[in-house]
């Protein structure tokens, strides 16, 4: 899919619909911006806070480390 957008002179964008349509994001999702050394940008969607991740990683028979114990 390609889509065009215009830079305003204050370095906005708005990212155009059918892109965020695609990518299902919403009103507040983060994004990464990365440079690759061809001059492609690479843009990736944040949309999970890290509490959204808890659990994940649990394994049967282990005890849950809180968000708290991991910021010691």
């Amino acid at each position: 899919m390609t889509t065009v957008a215009t830079l305003t002179s204050k370095g906005q964008t708005t990212i155009p619909k059918e892109i965020r349509d695609s990518l299902g994001m919403k009103s507040g999702d983060r994004m990464t911006f990365t440079l690759m050394p061809d001059g492609t940008v690479i843009m990736r969607v944040k949309s999970k806070s890290i509490m959204q991740l808890a659990g994940v990683l649990h394994k049967k028979g282990r005890k849950p480390v809180s968000v708290a114990q991991m910021s010691r």
